[in-house]
């Protein structure tokens, strides 16, 4: 038992009765969307999941307790509040111990998920190795997670702002897989593809649940990135979009943005920057990847058990 885990019995039941289950962040309410579209994001990646016949549980830190499971009135909450601190793991225990709120990073997220007994997890990108790192060293604790937690993070890649190729050696040496849904190229969260390539690509769900499996009953602890590309219907042109990061890195370096306030920064510069486009295709592709998830945890699910007694798992 842990004392300030706190599950919502829905997804409490559903875990014990071996039923598909995919962990939501949220960090993408309080900082990835203005409100209310944040809210409108967080309820219909919801209703995705539950469409796709899996328990969404959308994952955050309220009143200090880990929470895994929201109410509406707390996904309220959350987007309402603009000031709510982003909650990684290193920030857990401080806001615990504040009694506080956070909105959970993928890293935080993660971590939660862990302790819960969740393997599935949706976002909108991963954090990854930032431009400049060779001199910063800034680089996203999601990584460090991903080598550590036993949680696969079905994503659209590494978030465009990021140095891709480092994020990818990066994983590599951590020994964390990187498997295209339909796909031999990386995505660049915005865009379909990066220039990089996956580790392997697998054409079904149930292709990627087997190798989860088999990763996680041969006793190999960590993540797995699963990275789905944004449909070609809301992908952003590539061109474009990297003349508008390019502007978006100048002006936060000539502001003096750093740390955590780097990435929602960026993403608002974006938005303002495409007249609102980034924002319907952050919207996209979170749901797209939410759906993916449902559907692989249901296939997790399908090939022994409930997906809390895989070894490895954080305890």
């Amino acid at each position: 038992m842990r004392p300030h885990l706190r599950v919502a019995p829905v997804v409490a039941d559903a875990l014990a009765a071996g039923r598909p289950v995919v962990a939501l962040e949220s960090t993408i309410i309080s900082h990835g969307f203005p409100y209310p579209a944040n809210l409108e994001c967080a309820i219909e990646s919801e209703r995705v999941c539950r469409e796709e016949g899996a328990v969404p549980a959308t994952i955050a830190v309220i009143g200090g307790k880990l929470a895994v499971g929201l109410s509406d009135v707390e996904l309220e909450r959350l987007a309402a509040a603009r000031e709510t601190p982003k909650a990684s793991r290193r920030d857990l225990p401080l806001l615990i111990a504040r009694e506080s709120d956070g909105a959970t990073t993928v890293a935080g997220t993660m971590a939660i998920a862990a302790m819960a007994g969740i393997s599935l997890f949706a976002t909108g990108g991963i954090g990854g190795v930032h431009r400049g790192a060779e001199r910063s060293f800034d680089v996203s604790a999601d990584l460090e997670e991903l080598a550590r937690t036993s949680v696969a993070v079905v994503s659209a890649g590494a978030k465009s702002v990021l140095d891709l190729g480092l994020t990818l050696e990066y994983l590599e040496t951590r020994g964390v897989p990187v498997i295209g849904y339909r796909t031999d190229a990386f995505p660049a969260f915005y865009t379909r593809e990066s220039g990089f390539g996956v580790d392997a690509r697998l054409d079904t769900p149930a292709e990627i649940a087997a190798v989860l499996k088999a990763k996680w009953e041969t006793g190999l602890p960590g993540g797995v990135v699963i990275a789905n590309p944004i449909d070609e219907a809301h992908a952003l042109d590539p061109a474009v979009i990297d003349d508008i990061i390019d502007r978006a890195l100048a002006e936060a370096r000539e502001t003096g943005v750093r740390g955590k306030s780097v990435t929602p920064f960026l993403l608002a510069r974006i938005h303002e920057l495409t007249g609102g486009q980034s924002e319907d295709a952050n919207k996209a592709l979170v749901w797209s990847n939410v759906r993916l998830a449902a559907r692989i945890a249901s296939a997790l699910g399908s090939r022994g058990g409930a997906t809390a007694t895989y070894p490895g798992r954080e305890s």
